[in-house]
This record gives structure tokens, sequence and C-alpha cells, in this order.
């Protein structure tokens, strides 16, 4: 029986949705409120109030992803499949999972304090680049997000 991969697999998709469902919240609601607010420690607080939130949720969440994903790899046996290009969405996302990963527990520690000083110098420029790269990111796991799913449901992309 393989009970082990069906909650692999739940697990797996639960931490997903909650991961990139955060970033999406964060990128398409709280940053485009944060950049119309007019008074600039309400748009800062609003935005660091929520981030430092969610990222203390998303620490659970990012590393999940990447222990269940690596769980059903390694029990499927799965491996060659990331040197074959009709499954690039298996290299994707562990490519996106990688880059999350760094982000949160190495880029974002060591960054935040330079963040919160230019937002508070300048908080349109701060609030505009933070917002480009969660769009660009949310781009990624979108792209990411459908070609697992299609291709894991037999769509051929090549």
């Amino acid at each position: 029986m393989m009970d082990d991969i069906v909650i692999a697999r739940a697990l797996h998709v639960l931490a997903v949705i909650h991961w990139i469902g955060g970033l999406s919240f964060v990128t398409l609601v709280v940053l485009p409120i944060a950049r119309s607010q007019r008074i600039n420690e309400e748009a800062h607080l609003l935005f660091d109030v929520t981030e430092r939130h969610f990222s203390a949720q998303v620490r659970i969440s990012i590393p999940l992803a990447g222990i269940t994903g690596l769980w059903m790899t390694y029990r499927m046996e799965l491996w060659d499949r990331f040197a074959d290009l009709h499954f690039w969405w298996l290299s994707a996302m562990f490519g996106l999972w990688l880059i999350f990963m760094i982000m949160l527990f190495v880029i974002e520690p060591r960054l935040h304090a330079k963040f919160q000083e230019t937002a508070r110098r300048d908080s349109q420029t701060a609030f505009r680049r933070v917002s480009r790269l969660h769009e660009v990111l949310l781009l990624l796991a979108a792209i990411t997000a459908f070609g697992a799913v299609a291709g894991s449901h037999g769509l051929d992309f090549f």
C-alpha cells in the first residue's frame, strides 16, 4: 500500500496552496493597498505586519512542500524525470521552491532592516520594488502551477 504517498501528496498540495495563496494575497491585495496609502507610516505598518505574520507561516509551509515533494520523488523513484524535457515542470517546481527557500531563510533576514530604512525614506520606491519582485515571483509560481497540474494530468508541452 502507498498511503504514505497519498498523505505526502495531500500535505504537499496544502502547503503549496498556503504558500502561493499567501503570495497572491500579499501581491494582489496588501501591496496595492500599501502603495495607495497617502501616509507612509500606515503603508509601512500594513505591509510589515502582514508580511511578518505570513513569513512566520510560510517558514513551515515552504519547507513542508519541499520535504513532501522530495519524499514523493524518492518513493515513486521519479529522479529520471528531472532530466526529461517532458517533465520540465518538476524542475520548475524545484527551482521555484529553491528560490523561495533562499529568499525566506537567507535574503529576507539580511535585507529586512535595509528595506525598512528605505521605506521610511522613500516608501513609494520601496513598495514599487517589492511589488515588482512579488509580481515576478507570482508569475513564475502561476506558470509552474499550471505546468505541474496540466503536465501531471497528461498534457505534453513538447
